[in-house]
């Protein structure tokens, strides 16, 4: 008990770095391609930072490309520890308890690469000082941008903070105070919601782009965060269980899936109320839907792409709503996994770039992303990995700790 009671913010932190450089080999590897992969996105990025956005695939029309897809995606991902923290903290789910704070980490890691996507799609990092409230014209709170930068911000310090607060304590050998962290917990789950319905707020409000003005974004938005990110978390879930000594109980994936089914029904059900908005009755509000499912003037680049995305989505769902094997893993991790690709691929490249196409004058182009953004975007999906490994990993030994040492005083 005395080397516990020793332990303090700096031996935390020496501990954690410590805990993070050691592990098998596969785990090391594992680590070198992912510093190969930042290092490459760095290597694309200093081609951005020297000629500029030109080197990427957007233009006058396509302004906004695979950085903003990206972006809009990742946020869903971190809103969806919410989908744990309500379970674990509200209804005090002892199954969801154990693993909150992995959902916890994944939003943190999501959340650096919404950040990141952003900082790159500025052009360059000098940019960012127009975004410092007091330096910047940060146009508060008339810009729905403004109200973005506060609720990303405040979610990554509210998700940072209230975790490593509860790690700290059980790497101290003591329990955390309820009464300390419990109201910013409430918060988190309110400021969860607020995350991704601000950020469909910045679609709908631009009266040029038809395609975007849907009172279902919002809720949408909400309900395909809800299947994709649960997703994620049980495939990390699973590799927690299959390749660390800290078992996750059946019980855990069996609810996450009724979480996913119900989500992705949900939305499956608004996608296709907007479909039916947009080809009942299509009026030249509908050209950019008309030019994402069947093309427009020749320009075909997203017609397989979107109707791949709606397949595979609908395919998944049906078998995790199914539920063929009973929650067997060899198919609930692979569906999991196709749905998360799906929705991927509908919520970003498939909702971005069609907002964006006809242009309000009628011009019509294809874009694609250029190596310097693939690159780029490897880079930041790398940092986003790493960054979940090394909390998931920190937080997995100090837990697994603490529960010994819970069961040796109760001996």
């Amino acid at each position: 008990m005395s080397a516990v009671s020793n332990r303090n913010l700096t031996t935390f932190f020496i501990d954690a770095i410590r805990w993070n450089l050691k592990g098998s080999i596969g785990f090391q590897i594992f680590r070198v391609f992912l510093l190969i992969g930042m290092g490459l996105g760095i290597y694309a990025y200093s081609f951005q930072a020297r000629f500029g956005l030109s080197v990427t695939g957007m233009n006058d029309i396509v302004s906004w490309g695979f950085y903003i897809s990206n972006f809009t995606f990742l946020v869903g991902v971190a809103a969806a520890a919410v989908m744990l923290i309500l379970p674990a903290y509200m209804f005090h789910d002892p199954d969801f308890h154990r693993v909150v704070i992995i959902g916890e980490g994944v939003a943190v890691a999501a959340l650096i690469m919404c950040l990141s996507f952003i900082l790159v799609d500025m052009g360059g990092p000098l940019q960012a000082w127009h975004l410092i409230p007091g330096i910047g014209l940060f146009n508060f709170p008339s810009s729905i941008l403004a109200w973005d930068v506060l609720v990303l911000n405040g979610y990554l310090l509210l998700n940072g903070l209230v975790p490593a607060y509860i790690l700290y304590s059980h790497y101290r050998g003591r329990k955390a105070n309820e009464k300390l962290y419990r109201p910013f917990v409430f918060l988190s789950i309110f400021w969860a919601f607020s995350i991704h319905m601000v950020t469909a707020f910045l679609y709908q409000g631009l009266p040029a782009r038809p395609f975007w003005n849907n009172p279902l974004m919002g809720p949408r938005f909400l309900a395909s965060a809800f299947a994709a990110g649960p997703a994620l978390i049980t495939l990390i879930l699973a590799i927690i269980h299959n390749t660390t000594s800290y078992k996750i109980d059946r019980k855990v994936f069996s609810k996450l899936r009724l979480i996913i089914v119900i989500s992705a029904i949900v939305n499956l059900i608004m996608l296709f109320s907007e479909i039916f908005k947009e080809f009942y009755f299509p009026t030249h509000h509908s050209s950019s839907a008309v030019y994402l499912f069947f093309g427009m003037d020749g320009h075909t680049a997203l017609v397989t792409w979107i109707w791949t995305s709606i397949s595979v989505n609908l395919a998944a769902t049906l078998v995790l709503a199914f539920n063929p094997g009973k929650n067997n893993p060899k198919v609930l991790l692979p569906a999991c996994g196709f749905l998360f690709i799906a929705v991927w691929m509908e919520k970003g490249i498939g909702l971005i770039v069609p907002g964006l196409i006809p242009s309000p004058l009628g011009e019509v182009v294809d874009y694609l992303p250029t190596l310097v953004e693939l690159g780029v975007t490897l880079g930041i999906l790398c940092l986003g990995i790493t960054v979940v490994t090394w909390l998931i990993r920190t937080a997995l030994i100090i837990e697994q700790q603490y529960e010994e040492s819970r069961v040796r005083l109760r001996k």
